[in-house]
């Protein structure tokens, strides 16, 4: 069936936009992640739903890595599948993401931070989508054997090549991170977004990145803000069978699921409900108060997910109580 967008995607009623850092990127408050439930594994065609769902939703902003799947590569090359079926028309309305870092193939040259590595596991991320660029692509982790000059190198090179518009770096450190922006500045190539780890139980950005994030004009989106669905009431009764702690795939193992975590998680769903939100909507909305954060990247395993997650952004405000409470039960 050919694919039509909502029409009403922009009018402002189910998404806002943020500017990333001091750039002229504008992203939607919340964006797609599809490091889960997008790979050779998982069903194609709810892969395709989920996608058009968010981009009828007004969400823009679709983040991938080289490998993300399983099998690595496969979330990459399923998202070109969807983008020539559904988006060929509309790939000037979107943000697309890709990253560089991890292990993707044997040998010294497959991992890691180098040039070497950078370049051509870009070239590889854009014929596995069918694109001739991608918007943003970051160095998905540092790598304290190769030179962070030769890094920042790298990912300046590929905007130089026309392989990457903007760049970006992913769970650098507060220093790391002031000294890769520092030479991106010198090289002339702006380092645009910080892609870190950030939920209500998981704190550490606030111990001084963001602080250089603001500093320095970048943005930040924050991954895992539903603590790989801890946030969430699916432990509550349990691990689901096909939760991400309940698949044999999943980051997310049951040892993860522990007592001390599922009593903070029923500690704070109380305050979600007498927000008149469901936890994973306070949590996405969490670690969007206050405007440091410029987006939030949840994950969705079906459609409904992405229209229950998109309720978070009516709202984000959080009373002097009820962050003391919060923090309370982080144990922050």
């Amino acid at each position: 069936m050919t694919y039509f967008p909502e029409t009403a995607r922009y009018n402002g009623e189910t998404m806002s936009y943020r500017r990333c850092g001091r750039s002229g990127v504008m992203l939607p408050a919340l964006s797609l992640g599809l490091w889960h439930n997008f790979g050779g594994v998982d069903n194609l065609e709810n892969s395709r739903a989920m996608i058009r769902k968010a981009f009828d939703c007004g969400i823009t902003h679709f983040d991938l890595a080289n490998n993300y799947g399983p099998p690595p590569g496969s979330a990459e090359e399923a998202f070109g599948q969807i983008l020539q079926k559904d988006f060929a028309t509309h790939r000037d309305e979107m943000i697309i993401s890709t990253k560089a870092g991890y292990r993707m193939w044997p040998g010294p040259y497959g991992d890691c931070g180098s040039r070497k590595y950078l370049t051509a596991s870009l070239d590889q991320s854009l014929k596995r989508m069918g694109l001739e660029y991608v918007d943003i692509f970051y160095s998905h982790r540092p790598d304290p054997e190769t030179p962070l000059e030769e890094t920042m190198g790298a990912l300046d090179h590929a905007v130089r090549r026309g392989k990457a518009l903007y760049v970006g770096l992913s769970s650098y450190s507060a220093e790391q991170t002031a000294k890769a922006v520092a030479i991106l500045r010198a090289l002339g190539t702006p380092c645009l977004i910080h892609q870190p780890s950030y939920s209500i139980l998981n704190r550490w950005v606030e111990k001084g990145l963001l602080d250089v994030l603001d500093r320095e004009g970048v943005g930040s989106i924050a991954f895992c803000p539903l603590a790989q669905g801890l946030l969430t009431d699916k432990y509550l009764k349990g691990i689901p069978e096909d939760s991400r702690a309940g698949r044999p795939t999943g980051f997310l193992k049951p040892k993860d699921v522990t007592d001390e975590k599922l009593d903070k998680i029923r500690k704070l769903q109380d305050i979600a409900k007498a927000r008149g939100q469901s936890l994973a909507q306070m949590s996405l909305a969490w670690v969007l108060r206050g405007n440091r954060v410029t987006s939030a990247l949840m994950g969705a395993s079906r459609v409904a997910q992405i229209e229950e997650n998109l309720q978070a952004l009516k709202n984000i405000a959080f009373s002097p109580d009820e962050e003391t409470r919060i923090n309370a039960i982080a144990g922050v």
